[in-house]
């Protein structure tokens, strides 16, 4: 996904995403202490997704990404 997808999926679930010169942040836009960074769009996307799961499938992406 690019970055302007990412940034409309995460305003579409209720989140905000920013662009720095080396990294993304995000965080949720009815409570903006619930915050976050990634060095990447991919790594934003888990970010924003493990949280919207509370944290779910974090052992699954773990798995997947070592096999």
């Amino acid at each position: 996904m690019t970055w302007k997808e990412i940034k409309s999926w995460a305003k579409s679930h209720g989140y905000h995403a920013l662009k720095h010169e080396d990294s993304y942040s995000w965080s949720k836009l009815e409570d903006e202490s619930i915050c976050g960074q990634a060095k990447s769009v991919s790594k934003l996307a888990f970010a924003i997704y493990n949280h919207m799961t509370n944290n779910k499938w974090v052992e699954y992406q773990e798995q997947y990404k070592n096999a």
